[in-house]
């Protein structure tokens, strides 16, 4: 596995962890965290564009 693809799942699989937390420990708002990166994530699939992997190119990390 490349590292770029390796950072996306760790950063969108954070992001999605910390989100469910907060829905069930503070309030349950938080879960449209979660909600709109999985959103994000099957439109980057039908699209290609995804704005981690985006921002991944501008910092240079990756192939």
């Amino acid at each position: 596995m490349n590292t770029k693809r390796r950072v996306h799942d760790g950063i969108a699989g954070t992001i999605i962890t910390i989100g469910v937390a907060l829905g069930y420990y503070i309030n349950p708002l938080w879960l449209w965290v979660p909600g709109i990166i999985g959103a994000t994530l099957v439109q980057s699939a039908f699209t290609g564009f995804c704005p981690v992997y985006y921002a991944l190119d501008k910092v240079g990390i990756g192939d």
